[in-house]
């Protein structure tokens, strides 16, 4: 084979992310690319690891992230809470790729004159002090640190903040104008290698978008070949509903649809994935291109002011902040929550303040872990009193997490065909939730080895295969001769999470090897000095 292979991974079990079965085979790599070898070939190489006994697969890619900051520009007075530990935990669990700017927010693009108000809303959305927003996908890429990249990363466009960088926070339809400005950033930024339109139909600005704007905005996406990645208007009481516009968007756009982090929550929601999963089943074979991803857990993460009605926060952070100062706002969100709004998710009123606890408020550590039922009780006053006054004491700046699911829907969603994994993750100093480091070894582990939900093989394809195709990430996803060498080596019979919520960074078991680039970026559990992730456009 002429010169030394840089890297041999000898005596493995080869799971190369198609869903086919395994088989034994040895893996070379040269120039950061891989050639399948027969099991025991003559060959030598700079750097030969035996893993026999262990499993090889593609490294994994995570489909759905909010870790745009991690490696970002920031202003002065950025995060003082050390985050080398977040940038970590998706590399430890087998993550080589994820893909960013889900939920309707990414950090671009925007018009320059609305970068001001634009980082005040992504310094609340990341929780890392105060963030650059990029114009476009291209300055997003440059942003990127490279000292700082373990892994690949993609973005998507966030629709929220494409709204708040063209027309700002307001409570309206766009004007024809706006609209197009929007259509035309989107559209560049998808010609320089961004993944998709996402969108937050809970989150300000996404909620104050009608049907007809966003497939106007897909539409540009279906040019592109790229899909639409939606976070639905609602994923409790009225999920079936929302799924509905999501594929009336899809089937009107020509947009390839990806339903984010399906889920049925809500005791008013629970078992309802006995219907929304045949419904996608069904449209697909409509002619529907629709899949979906999934988290392995019955609690979600988000920010804290995304329990309020909507109009809280028209006009952006400053104005919510304001807003919650008023005795009569916080009298006006109580009735709200109680009586519920059209076309509003509701979470609170779906569950209860004691489902919610805090995961991250810097300048108030001894909240997180408790929920806002008992922080109020502790005080003496009302949860939405507590909720506020948290609010308002971290500028706005708190994460929650929110236990509203239930364990047969979360199983029901991992074993659909149509299901790829994504870890939601929300990298945030405090507690963030346990998925940005443990769902993939939660899925081999429990869900696949102990459980027996799903075959090796599957559970492997779900995180390399199927969502490669689904993004265009090319060369990424299989084993196989020319493709890009992002590995994993894996214990099949040790491999487990051990992040939980008063631990939530603690690395798996059982990932033995992840190779970044033809580079081993983690040994044994621990990450080596390799930087070699990079930015990866999608053409």
């Amino acid at each position: 084979m002429g010169r030394p292979l840089d890297l041999l991974l000898r005596g493995g079990t080869l799971v190369d992310g198609t869903g086919a079965p395994a088989r034994e085979a040895d893996i070379a790599v040269v120039d950061g690319r891989i050639t399948v070898l027969p099991a025991g070939a003559p060959a030598s190489a700079v750097e030969t690891l035996d893993v026999t006994g262990r499993v090889v697969t593609p490294g994994f890619i995570d489909v759905h992230t909010h870790s745009d900051a991690l490696a970002a520009p920031r202003g002065a007075g950025g995060a003082t809470a050390p985050i080398d530990d977040l940038r970590l935990a998706p590399l430890l669990q087998g993550v080589t790729t994820e893909i960013s700017g889900n939920c309707g927010t990414s950090l671009f693009p925007s018009l320059p004159r609305r970068l001001p108000d634009l980082a005040e809303h992504l310094r609340v959305t990341f929780g890392l002090g105060p963030v650059r927003p990029a114009v476009d996908f291209d300055a997003f890429a440059a942003g990127q640190d490279p000292a700082l990249r373990r892994t690949h990363i993609a973005s998507l466009v966030g629709h929220g903040t494409l709204r708040a960088g063209v027309m700002g926070f307001e409570a309206r339809p766009p004007r024809p104008d706006e609209l197009d400005t929007m259509c035309a950033l989107l559209d560049r930024a998808l010609a320089q290698g961004a993944a998709g339109l996402s969108t937050g139909l809970i989150y300000p600005p996404g909620t104050y978008a009608d049907t007809e704007e966003i497939i106007a905005l897909a539409r540009v996406a279906a040019r592109h070949g790229k899909p639409y990645v939606t976070h639905l208007r609602d994923e409790m009481s009225q999920v079936e509903s929302a799924l509905e516009e999501a594929l009336e968007i899809a089937v009107r756009s020509g947009a390839p649809l990806q339903i984010s982090h399906h889920k049925t929550a809500g005791r008013h929601a629970w078992g309802a994935t006995l219907r929304t999963l045949p419904r996608l089943e069904r449209a697909r074979a409509e002619g529907v291109d629709v899949l979906c991803d999934v988290y392995p857990y019955t609690a979600g993460s988000t920010v804290l002011h995304a329990m309020l009605p909507p109009w809280a926060s028209e006009g952006g952070v400053g104005a919510l902040l304001e807003r919650l100062r008023r005795a009569e706002t916080r009298d006006r969100i109580r009735s709200d929550i109680a009586r519920g709004v059209e076309g509003w998710e509701n979470t609170v009123g779906n569950g209860g303040w004691d489902l919610i606890s805090v995961a991250a408020a810097q300048t108030h550590p001894e909240a997180e872990g408790r929920s806002i039922a008992d922080l109020a009780a502790e005080r003496g006053v009302d949860p939405v009193d507590q909720a506020c006054d948290l609010l308002l004491a971290e500028q706005g700046e708190v994460t929650i997490i929110s236990h509203s699911m239930r364990e047969d829907d979360v199983r029901r969603v991992i074993a659909s065909p149509l299901s790829m994994i994504g870890s939601d993750g929300v990298p945030k100093p405090g507690r963030p939730h346990p998925r940005w480091a443990g769902s993939f070894a939660r899925v081999l582990g429990r869900y696949s080895r102990d459980e027996q939900l799903l075959p090796l093989e599957s559970a492997v394809h779900k995180m390399t295969g199927l969502p490669a195709g689904r993004f265009g990430l090319t060369g990424r996803g299989t084993v196989r001769d020319g493709a890009l060498a992002d590995l994993v080596v894996l214990d099949p019979a040790a491999v487990r999470d051990t992040a939980d919520f008063d631990r939530p960074l603690l690395a798996p078991e059982g990932i033995d090897i992840v190779v970044v680039s033809g580079r081993v970026a983690a040994r044994d559990g621990r990450p080596t000095s390799a930087r070699a992730g990079e930015v990866v456009r999608i053409r």
